[in-house]
């Protein structure tokens, strides 16, 4: 199963990075997940839409290409980051390759919430016309007291929430059997 992992932080030691890096290493025997960089998107313009930038239609043919899309996001500001929105402005247009696909959602915080607030504003952006995804449900990864969680190089150390992601990898692997 290939996964297109889009990580709403650009920032260079994003713990939401970190999460998408996790679950890369860790089901490598299990998935093929790729992290798609979103720093090189320019900002959405409807102007040039259908003469996008070659950097858009690189970002829109993984995502088409890829069976499900993994959404990691940090909150900001009680929602999705700007960069995160932006991204899904380029998916939602034109050729759509958003529609029909599955999407699993995932983030963290440094707070208690694990990003809860953002997760719920992205669930219903991606149930909007211009992408219409399935998410899976059920499955909810709120990752909060990130800081705690990480060692100094990264690695995801705490073992509940391992087990949690173990549990959640698995059910998203069983839910994809009927779009795969």
């Amino acid at each position: 199963m290939k996964v297109a992992a889009i990580v709403g932080s650009i920032r260079k030691d994003s713990y939401n990075l970190q999460l998408a890096k996790h679950v890369q290493n860790r089901y490598a025997d299990q998935v093929e997940v790729e992290i798609l960089d979103l720093s090189p998107l320019p900002m959405y313009n409807q102007d040039n839409e259908l003469d996008a930038p070659q950097e858009v239609l690189d970002f829109k043919a993984k995502v088409k290409e890829a069976d499900t899309v993994l959404w990691i996001t940090p909150e900001y500001n009680s929602s999705i980051p700007g960069v995160l929105g932006n991204a899904i402005d380029w998916l939602s247009r034109v050729d759509q390759v958003m529609i029909g696909k599955p999407s699993i959602i995932m983030g963290t915080s440094m707070g208690a919430l694990g990003s809860v607030k953002a997760q719920m504003h992205l669930r219903d952006i991606l149930f909007a016309p211009g992408l219409d995804s399935p998410v899976l449900s059920a499955n909810e990864v709120y990752v909060g007291a990130v800081h705690t969680k990480f060692d100094t190089e990264g690695n995801l150390t705490d073992e509940s929430t391992i087990a949690f992601l173990d549990n959640v990898m698995a059910n998203l692997q069983e839910w994809m059997k009927r779009y795969v």
